[in-house]
C-alpha cells in the first residue's frame, strides 16, 4: 500500500523524546498506525465514508490517510 499522510494531525500525540522533527513525524505515523492496527480501527481509515463522487475521485487521485 501506499498512503499519503499528513505528520502534522499525528506528530503532537506523542513525547519527542529527543528526535529529530523528521524523526519524529516518521515514529508517529508508524506508532498511529500500530496502534490503530492493534485496535481494529485501521479498516475504517482505509474505506473512509465518501459519497460515491468523492470515492470515484478517490479511485484516481487517492485520499489522505487519518482524514475521515
Amino acid at each position: 500500500m501506499i498512503a499519503e499522510v499528513y505528520p502534522s494531525i499525528l506528530r503532537n500525540r506523542y513525547p519527542r523524546e529527543g528526535r529529530t522533527p523528521d524523526e519524529h513525524d516518521a515514529y508517529s505515523v508508524a506508532r498511529w498506525l500500530m496502534e490503530t492496527c492493534e485496535r481494529g480501527h485501521l479498516g475504517r481509515y482505509l474505506n473512509p465514508p465518501l459519497t460515491d463522487k468523492e470515492r470515484e475521485v478517490a479511485e484516481l487521485e487517492g485520499w489522505i490517510l487519518g482524514i475521515a
